[in-house]
């Protein structure tokens, strides 16, 4: 298995771009999610079902993004 780490940071636009989030599975076989700033982190586990739930949702609301961006 790959030793990979991959973090996404927020936008400049957003003035969100000190912030890093992290996904991950925990040995719970949870999704464990870490959002960190120069000030602190928080985190949140998801069961298999809710990071489902959360993915469909994201894909959805960046599909609303895109359509707003494409001025429909």
């Amino acid at each position: 298995m790959a030793n990979v780490k991959l973090i996404f940071s927020g936008t400049e636009r957003s003035s969100t771009d000190n912030y890093e989030l992290e996904a991950y599975v925990n040995s719970f076989n949870e999704i464990f999610l870490t959002l960190e700033n120069n000030e602190g982190c928080a985190h949140i586990c998801l069961d298999i079902s809710t990071a489902i739930k959360f993915a469909k949702t994201l894909r959805t609301e960046i599909n609303k993004a895109k359509e707003v961006q494409n001025g429909n």
